[in-house]
């Protein structure tokens, strides 16, 4: 015969003070980890949903980032003509050669400011990029010091929204509009003309990288390779995708920190999911024994507490969900010192996924916290029990 359920909830209502205490707990741990989620779900959104299947970067061999790699102005030549690119209405290759620097930028919260990327490109280069569309103004004239800002530096940077102008290279740049990239990296970058940002920036000999989109997936293969295999060009070539994918590589130590600092706040609130059991087992052995009388099984009681235990821990995991979900869609940056220097935007993303992983990591710390208090409580003595009557 099992112990009815409104038993473990008349009892978690009586000891109020320690079940919200003990849920409290839980709920800090609950909501660390699906803060750190909801931060790597954000920043793999913005970084693994940029670029086009059949698009490529062509870089410097070794070069881990754009910003790292030059390509000779001659080698552009070269590339273009190669069998398998793809080609617009009026026969010209989709081949864009680009140029990426970084400048830095005060932030709305912070004066001193973070790491931003200039993209110099040319018309080629924007058609190339059919998902990226203005949000507000126009896009940059050739030979004009003009330019585009993504909507993520528009909202966290200052000076930065349409109309105003930004000090950088060798004077003032007019920001005639903004970019929405549908929340891709291209959304913390600032676009210009080529050869404008070429010349404020010294690099008129020189690209950072050549952007190439192949006819089908097997033509990017081959490109891939005939890039590889061409000594004179010394180039590498990666699938745009993938380019930006690996730059998720930024988030791992923090990553890896939120996950231990959640394991450890877990352990401990085992601990004091477990001690609250182990108290309540205390002070109910006269129930325990009356439950014992009535002909309520040792499996019984085992469950009930487990139950009771489970119960707690579900309520911290809730609070925990609710503490994090004003933090869907708020907007962050993370500095990537690795390859390209500069700050990754992205918006932390509470999804069903990690609403469910907060429950069961919840679930978990429930039953491993009121497994052992459990077993006491069950293991008590019938004839014990009844001398405390």
């Amino acid at each position: 015969m099992a112990i009815p359920f409104s038993y473990n909830f008349r009892n978690l209502r009586v000891r109020k003070t320690t079940t919200v205490m003990t849920a409290l707990g839980i709920a800090l741990t609950v909501a660390v980890l699906l803060g750190i989620m909801a931060m790597v779900v954000g920043l793999n959104v913005a970084l693994q949903a940029t670029g086009h299947p059949l698009q490529m970067i062509v870089v410097r061999k070794n070069s881990n980032s754009e910003l790292g790699s030059q390509v000779a102005r001659e080698a552009l030549l070269s590339i273009k003509y190669k069998d398998g690119i793809q080609k617009f209405p009026n026969g010209e290759p989709m081949v864009s050669g680009e140029i990426v620097r970084v400048i830095n930028l005060p932030r709305k919260n912070n004066p001193e400011g973070a790491n931003v990327n200039i993209r110099g490109l040319s018309q080629l280069g924007i058609e190339m990029r059919p998902g990226i569309r203005l949000a507000e103004g126009n896009w940059f004239e050739p030979g004009q010091r003009e330019i585009v800002v993504g909507q993520s530096i528009a909202l966290r940077y200052v000076n930065a929204a349409l109309g105003d102008t930004l000090r950088f290279g060798r004077g003032d740049w007019k920001i005639v509009g903004v970019l929405d990239a549908g929340k891709t990296a291209f959304d913390n970058e600032i676009w210009g003309e080529l050869n404008q940002i070429a010349s404020d920036f010294n690099q008129n000999e020189t690209l950072s990288s050549v952007l190439v989109r192949a006819t089908d997936p097997i033509a990017l293969e081959a490109l891939k390779n005939s890039m590889a295999d061409d000594q004179r060009l010394y180039l590498d070539a990666k699938s745009e995708v993938e380019y930006y994918s690996q730059l998720t590589s930024s988030a791992d130590p923090v990553k890896f920190l939120g996950v231990f600092v959640a394991i450890i706040m877990a352990i401990g609130s085992s601990f004091a999911a477990m001690n609250t059991m182990y108290a309540a087992v205390v002070r109910r052995a006269r129930e325990i024994g009356t439950l014992r009388v009535l002909g309520f099984s040792r499996g019984s009681i085992l469950l009930s507490f487990v139950v009771e235990s489970l119960l707690l821990s579900l309520l911290g995991g809730l609070f925990g969900v609710l503490l994090v979900i004003p933090l869907n869609g708020l907007k962050s940056g993370i500095g990537n010192f690795g390859t390209t220097f500069s700050e990754i935007g992205f918006d932390f993303r509470i999804t069903p996924f990690i609403v469910l992983v907060g429950i069961a990591f919840a679930t978990i710390m429930g039953i491993f916290g009121g497994l052992l208090p459990a077993r006491t409580a069950a293991k008590q003595d019938i004839l014990n029990a009844l001398r405390e009557l």
